[in-house]
């Protein structure tokens, strides 16, 4: 079994998400079988694409029960980007969409002079710059850092999630991994 089960829900960034974990010295696979999802030593939760598509996905192949029930079992688990929001209740994106619900909150437009956010931006409190793409940010009463004021990242119990992509943040990404996969 490997150390590290990355959701596979047909799209974004699952290959750059499992180089990274596997530089930071993790095995990865790449899958959306529910009984690997409820059983793996920890899980991500990747996230490039839209809400809709990947909550259809995830419901389709049983893996957003699946996520629910590694939850309930305080089964370690970081979301990335998308996955972050889709933890929370539901989102404005595609018209409104209901998430998996493992976190209160909400997902809702971004309000900025440009959209998407691109780029570079400190995280809050931790000191260090990640590198952000997103059009959409969560609000969650779970948020334990922001970057520009926006909540960049929830915790509660075993979840995890992060609207940077680490694995897109060289030095300080691949520290991140390695502090949240230490539970590995």
């Amino acid at each position: 079994m490997s150390d590290v089960v990355i959701i596979d829900y047909g799209a974004g960034n699952t290959r750059s998400v499992a180089a990274a974990i596997t530089h930071v010295g993790r095995s990865t696979e790449v899958s959306a079988d529910p009984a690997k999802i409820v059983d793996a030593p920890y899980v991500v939760l990747p996230g490039v694409g839209s809400a809709r598509s990947a909550m259809e996905h995830l419901n389709e192949t049983g893996a957003a029960e699946a996520l629910r029930a590694r939850f309930r079992l305080n089964g370690p688990t970081l979301g990335i980007c998308l996955g972050m929001q889709l933890a929370l209740e539901a989102s404005e994106e595609d018209g409104g969409v209901e998430c998996l619900g493992l976190l209160e909150g909400k997902v809702v437009r971004l309000q900025a002079e440009r959209v998407p956010r691109l780029g570079w931006a400190i995280v809050e409190p931790w000191g260090d710059a990640y590198y952000f793409a997103h059009s959409f940010v969560g609000t969650s009463p779970d948020a334990v850092a922001t970057s520009d004021g926006l909540t960049v990242a929830v915790r509660k119990d075993s979840f995890f999630g992060v609207q940077f992509h680490p694995e897109k943040s060289g030095d300080a990404g691949l520290n991140f991994l390695g502090q949240c996969l230490s539970l590995v």
